[in-house]
Order: C-alpha cells, then structure tokens, then sequence
C-alpha cells in the first residue's frame, strides 16, 4: 500500500501486513471478545457511512467520553477521521463545567459516552450546549441512543464510495483532533494535531520498541483521550500488536496475569505501586527466604544497563534472577517484557530493580503539544540510560535555551491552540516549540528534565528551588505517597505530605503502636509525626542547606483525580492541593 499518512492508514497498513484476529479486545460480562483487524476496519467503514447519512460535513467536531479504554473507541475515531471531521476526546473524570466549557468551544456536533455516570454528567450540562445534536452510548443505557444504531444505519455500502471519496480528500497536514489539556491551572486548552504530527511521532518512535511484528500482545488502560496512550495504540496497529484493553486500573493486576502481555505503557506511580507491594510481600517472608529476597533487591538497585558492572555482577544477577526475579514477572503474567514511561521522571531505583527483573521500564519524554514523543530509551544499541528521558527520535530537533528551557522542532510540533492565536504565539517561536521543561542533553546525547520551569520557585532569599527534584527524592521514601513542595516567597521551603497510610499502618501494627483507625487520627499521631520527621531529615541530607524542607503537614486526604489533586495523568495540580490545604500553608509559615 501507499505509505502512511493519515491516521486512519493504520488499520489498513495492520490487514495488509499482518491482518490478526485480535486486532482490539475489550471484556465484556468475563469474556475476553476479540475484533480482527478486517472486522474494526469494515465497522469504521460503516460508522463512516452513518455519518455521512447523518450529514457529518469535513471539520465537524465530535466528542468521546469514555471511562475505560475499549474497542468502541477505536472503531469510532477511525471512523470519524475517515469522514475529513475531528475526534475530541474528553477527560471523564474532569468537572461539568469543564464538560460544558470544551464542548461548547469546540462546537461539538455529536457526542459519545461509554456509560451511565459520565452520561448523568453530560445530561447535567446539555441544555447549555447549543450546538450539540444527539447523544450515543457505548453500552445500553435506557433512555439513550446506542453506538450500534451508526453501526445498522451504515449497513447499507451504497455511499461507500463517498466514504472514500472523503478518505482521499484528508490532507496528512489537516487537523486530526484537538486534545484538550488537563491543566493544572486556569481553563483546559486545545491542542490541535494534525494527521501528520501524530503519524511522524508514531513513524518516528516505532524503532525504539522491540516488538515480534504481528505476534505481541499489549495492555492498555492509561486514559486513550491522552495522547500519549492514543499515539502508542497506533504504534500497536502499525506493528500488528494485538490490543487487550484493561477494565480499570483497580482491575490491572487481574488483567496482566489473563492476558500475559509483552507491553504495556505505565507511569510512575503505578509503577511505584506495584513495587511497594512487592516489597510488602517479600517483608512478609522469614528466615533464609526473606534474606535471599533482600539480597536479590540490593543487587537489582545496583543494575546498569550493557552489563557495565563486570561479570561477578552479571554472576550474582543471574542468581537474582533464577531465585527472585523470575516470581516478579510471573506474577505479572510472565511475558511482560516492556514497560513504557511517560507522564513524569522515574526514580532510577524503580528502572534499575525493574530491568534487574528483566521488565524493562523505559522513560521517555514528550507533551500532548508534541505529539506526545520527544525523547525514549531504547534497551538496545546502548540506547539505554537510567536517570533520562532517552535520546531523542528521528526528525525531532532540541535545544536548549539560556534559561535551561528545552525547545522542540519538528514535525510532531501542533499546528497551536484552537481558538487561541496569541496564546500559539507565546509557546512557538521561530518554529521552536517551548515546553516549559527545564533540561540537558548529555555528552552521550540523552536527555535529562531537571524541573519544569513554571514550577520553580524562588524563597524569600532569593534561592531557587526546584520541587519535582526534592519531590522525587522525598517519594524514594515508603512513608510517602504523595508530596508537593511550596515555599515561593517564603523564607525556607515546606511540604504538604500524604502519607502512604497502608504502608503506615503497616509499621505501626510492627511497632505495637496505637495511631488510631482513620486518616485524621492518624496525621494527628505524635508518633507518626516523629517518623516522619525522620525520614525528611534523613532525605534532606541529600540537599544544599536552602532546599531542604524545614517544616511539613501531614495531610489526611488520599489524593486523587476526583478529588482535585492530581490531574488524569497523576500529575500534582498544585495551584488546587495549596488551595485545600491553605490553613496547612498557614500553619507551615505563620512563626517562620
């Protein structure tokens, strides 16, 4: 076939390659049900055909909100590129407001729901959306209009011909879709990609991924309406990946061990936590057993990639492996050999364990302005540091400003922010897109992100602080499961703390201690506070004498999505955790 050059090529590029049975699978009441490729290829022809019987016109918008990754999703946005008009994704787990506000500003003419609960938020804001037409569901709602009513109405091939008539007229440098932005402050923006700069970015990572073409397996759970997911699905389709899609985080580590995948993307936190529950359970062991798990940990943290530790290391891994390691990865189905990093820095002692265990966790770096994939590691070809974000991919160009800004160049930049000229100006200089991230690129040509720039403070000394860097550190720490540091203008700087409270209660039940039973009794616990106060002055050695935190709260929410801490990718939204957590800030800094 011709090369690919719109999205939609994908699906049609797997059947002429690979053509696999298992093209997309989604569970449904138990049953994995599987979609092979010529099957998601002629239902995106027959959602195309209803669209253009609905009359769908070139650069309408339509919107999908769903709650879990599904094969739905996917036959629908092949389906809506095909017509020349947009997919838009949307957040489920954002605000009615936030709802109404994107698409109202991206003048939504249809939109698509996965179930009952984001459709109750939907029904909420409806009347205040004039432009939107109709309503479909994915599974059966009363009252709703099903997804499989397109299917019916596109049945018929007799436009078919229009439908490629459609295809041929997208251009790979026309707007694909426009992903709007979590945002950790003000109004989501809209990014606007275009066929081309999802498929270069796809083109130009695929080399870094060792896949067996048309025979590996992946997972996929991390939201689809983030780019990064989304372009990584396509790198699956174009590789002839089969797609198993898992039922909700809560459910992932049912889901690896029935699906026993050779992939899957992550982020840190999720990778963070299937690790503190290895540990839990190796803590639980006694004897010559719970030795050899803790010794087979110690030689992991000391893993470097291309066996630069010689061979009496490479003896003493092997034995980890055979005795320890091996348990690891059968217990994540016993086939996962991959895992792709994104949203924010790993620890490297998470990446060194996990590549000990032969589960390679592989950091890369990106933004949804570019496509996402800016840099990633490759385990080949010494294309694999720990601590970095990668070399950067073919076509891309990165430089760094005088401030330590990393600006990018390259076809994966967006076309700009819809509706939002000046705002596009600002961020794209001279063809330069500037991320915000403060970086390096080494003397071997990786990429390290130190900070992000807009999150860089200065204390009232005039000493900047870089808090991802502390926060990282502070995070190495089992007590911790959420941190975000503050300080901007104050004297010294502080830190608003979550503690990991299974892991505290954990230590307490050792202890013999009694902290009580909620999470208020137990931020309140003068013992909790004593070892807490341990563990930050044990961190802060690590630190110039300006960025150690000298005084912190405990705090006694658990952050989340919903609650307004973190945003969909689990980043910290640090304009809302100092708003909640004002009388904390005030406590922090009232003698200070």
């Amino acid at each position: 076939m011709a090369s690919i050059t719109r999205l939609f090529d994908f699906p049609y590029h797997q059947q002429e390659k690979y053509s696999i049975p298992d093209s997309l699978v989604t569970k449904h009441d138990g049953e994995w049900v599987k979609t092979s490729t010529d099957e998601y290829i002629s239902k995106a022809n027959a959602i195309s055909r209803a669209l253009l019987r609905m009359g769908i016109q070139k650069n309408d918008k339509i919107a999908v909100i769903s709650s879990n990754n599904r094969t739905e999703w996917h036959i629908l946005d092949i389906g809506i590129l095909q017509t020349g008009a947009q997919n838009v994704p949307i957040y489920p787990t954002i605000s009615e407001t936030d709802y109404e506000y994107i698409l109202n500003h991206s003048e939504a003419s249809y939109c698509f729901v996965s179930d009952d609960v984001v459709l109750g938020k939907l029904n909420a804001i409806k009347n205040n959306v004039p432009k939107l037409k109709g309503i479909y569901s994915f599974n059966q709602i009363e009252g709703c209009k099903n997804w499989t009513e397109l299917l019916d109405l596109g049945k018929d091939t007799s436009n078919q011909s229009e439908v490629e008539e459609r295809k041929n007229n997208v251009k790979p440098l026309e707007l694909a879709t426009i992903i709007y932005t979590s945002g950790t402050t003000g109004k989501p923006k809209g990014v606007m990609l275009s066929h081309n700069n999802i498929v270069s970015n796809v083109l130009d990572s695929a080399s870094r991924i060792p896949f067996e073409a048309g025979k590996s397996k992946a997972l996929s759970f991390l939201p689809i309406c983030h780019i990064y997911e989304r372009m990584v699905t396509y790198i699956y389709q174009y590789y002839g990946v089969a797609i198993y899609f898992g039922e909700s985080i809560e459910k992932i580590s049912d889901n690896v061990k029935e699906v026993q995948p050779n992939v899957m993307t992550g982020v840190p936190r999720l990778i963070e936590k299937v690790y503190e529950k290895i540990i839990a359970k190796g803590s639980e062991l006694t004897g010559i057993k719970k030795k050899l798990f803790f010794w087979a940990i110690s030689v992991g943290l000391k893993y470097e990639p291309d066996n630069a530790n010689g061979w009496w290391y490479g003896f003493q891994l092997m034995i980890a492996r055979k005795l320890i390691f091996s348990k690891w990865k059968a217990g994540l189905g016993g086939k996962l050999d991959l895992i792709v990093n994104g949203s924010a820095a790993l620890q490297p002692r998470l990446a060194r364990v996990f590549a000990a265990a032969e589960i390679y966790v592989m950091e890369g770096y990106g933004l949804t302005e570019t496509s996402p994939v800016i840099s990633v590691n490759d385990t080949r070809n010494g294309g694999f540091k720990i601590g970095t974000a990668g070399k950067i991919i073919d076509n891309v160009e990165i430089k760094i400003a005088e401030d330590g800004e990393i600006l990018c160049k390259g076809p994966n930049v967006m076309m700009g922010y819809y509706k939002d000229e000046k705002l596009t100006s600002e961020v794209i200089v001279d063809g330069y897109f500037h991320t915000g991230d403060i970086g390096l690129i080494d003397k071997d040509g990786f990429l390290k992100i130190t900070d992000r720039k807009k999150e860089m403070f200065k204390t009232s000394g005039g000493k900047y602080i870089a808090p991802q860097l502390i926060e990282n550190a502070m995070k190495q720490s089992r007590f911790i499961g959420e941190i975000m540091v503050i300080g901007d203008g104050e004297k010294m700087p502080g830190a608003f703390i979550q503690p990991d409270f299974d892991f505290v209660k954990q230590w307490a039940s050792k202890k013999g201690l009694s902290i009580g039973s909620t999470n208020k009794e137990i931020v309140a616990n003068e013992e909790v506070k004593k070892r807490f106060q341990e563990e930050v002055d044990d961190i802060n050695k690590k630190f110039g004498h300006w960025e150690m935190i000298k005084r912190f709260e405990l705090t006694p929410d658990v952050w989340s999505i919903d609650g307004g801490e973190l945003t969909p990718t689990l980043k910290l939204k640090r304009k809302n955790v100092k708003e909640k957590y004002q009388d904390l800030y005030d406590k922090i800094y009232k003698d200070a």
